[in-house]
């Protein structure tokens, strides 16, 4: 019983410190209101509860099934992070760079008139606010990873798979509470503390884009014949 508790308590544990340090809601908060403008408070309250349910659906399948998809399709879990680095870099570099985000809201404001539909709110809470936004291809990557590491005796792997799920829910609690109350936020920090986190939230992203893609380019080093001794 005692290494049972010892397995869900180190599963519980490991997937929130992984992950919500690549997932990083609070700086990404930030981006989310650019995005979203002013919007109604109901219906932010609405988007970010479909946010939240989607990035736990993303996190989980990732975690039980992501590392079998990537074996069936042949590709590796540090051609992921690749990928993703680059992916998250870009993605950081351009909010870092693009003079237009500081209008952005407004012009969102205009063109939603802070209103919008089932399926636009339905369509929009995946993509782009779930994925890539929030639930990046270094997420993913950071999550196959995990499921990758699961043990393969039966009971432990109840007990991993358990504690998982749980620790997914725990942090998908901390993107919902951060997206939530983002507007709090903003009013405390003021329109120039707004952005100045929001362009510090860029160059975050884009160091954990590199960060993520150096990672995986070292594990391609690793593997050459060359490093095998």
């Amino acid at each position: 019983m005692s290494i049972a508790l010892t397995v869900f308590f180190k599963a519980l544990v490991v997937v929130p410190v992984t992950v919500l340090p690549i997932l990083n809601p609070i700086a990404i908060a930030p981006i989310f209101l650019s995005m979203t403008g002013p919007i109604e408070p109901q219906l932010a309250n609405r988007l970010a509860k479909r946010i939240a349910l989607n990035c736990f659906f993303l996190l989980l399948g990732a975690i039980f099934i992501g590392s079998y998809v990537l074996d069936f399709f042949g590709i590796s879990i540090p051609i992921v992070r690749v990928a993703g680095g680059i992916v998250v870099s870009m993605a950081g570099w351009k909010l870092l760079n693009d003079q237009s985000q500081d209008k952005l809201l407004n012009s969102v404001a205009a063109t939603h008139g802070g209103s919008w539909s089932r399926e636009e709110l339905r369509t929009r809470s995946f993509y782009p606010f779930s994925f890539p936004l929030t639930v990046g291809p270094g997420t993913i990557a950071a999550a196959v990873a995990l499921g990758a590491q699961m043990p393969h005796k039966p009971v432990d792997w109840l007990v991993t798979g358990i504690a998982s799920a749980i620790g997914v829910l725990l942090t998908t609690l901390v993107v919902y509470l951060c997206y939530r109350f983002a507007r709090n936020m903003e009013r405390f920090l003021g329109d120039i503390g707004a952005t100045v986190v929001l362009r510090l939230s860029a160059f975050i992203l884009l160091c954990i884009g590199i960060s993520i893609g150096w990672a995986g380019i070292s594990d391609l080093i690793s593997e050459l014949p060359l490093n095998r001794g």
